[in-house]
Order: C-alpha cells, then sequence, then structure tokens
C-alpha cells in the first residue's frame, strides 16, 4: 500500500507561501511609506529654506535703509541745525574747562 499524504501537510505549505507573499507585501508598503515620507520632507525643507532665503533678503534690505537713517540722523549738518533750533551754540575758548 502507498502512502498518501495528509491534508494537512499540504494546506500548510500553501498557507506557509501566502506568510511569505504577505510579508514581501508588507515590507514593500513600508518601504514605499517611508520613501514618500523622506520626499515629503525633502519638499517641506526645500520650502522652508527658500523662504528663509528670501525673509533674508528682505531683513538685508531693512537693514542698509536703517543703516542710511541711522547716517543721515548722526549727521554734524543735522546736529548743529537741531542745535542751533534750540539755543545752543558752542563753547567760548574760556568756558572749556580741561580734566586731568
Amino acid at each position: 500500500m502507498a502512502r498518501q499524504p495528509k491534508k494537512k501537510a499540504a494546506g500548510f505549505g500553501r498557507s506557509k507561501g501566502i506568510v511569505i507573499a504577505l510579508a514581501c507585501m508588507g515590507i514593500f508598503l513600508v518601504q514605499l511609506l517611508v520613501y514618500t515620507w523622506c520626499r515629503v520632507q525633502y519638499t517641506r525643507v526645500g520650502y522652508d529654506i527658500s523662504r528663509a532665503c528670501n525673509e533674508r533678503a528682505h531683513l538685508q534690505d531693512v537693514q542698509k535703509v536703517l543703516q542710511l537713517e541711522m547716517a543721515r540722523l548722526k549727521s554734524p549738518e543735522r546736529l548743529s541745525a537741531l542745535a542751533a533750533r534750540k539755543g545752543l551754540r558752542m563753547p567760548a575758548a574760556g568756558q572749556v574747562v580741561e580734566v586731568r
């Protein structure tokens, strides 16, 4: 009499193949999700860098304007005119005291 293989053994082989196939598909999906996340982060960081560069250029322009304004406010001509309007004048030679 020939021995017949058990039906459970044949079913186990098929379920083992399904488990391996599902595991491979799971690994593929995880890799796909990680790749997609990396690309989204890459794009987001690119936008952040672009925004920071634009803000830096704007702040440099503001700094130049403020430096010009400061130079204008510190100019000796402006200060002399402002002092003259308030009634201030240069001290006479006898009014200057040298401190040692």
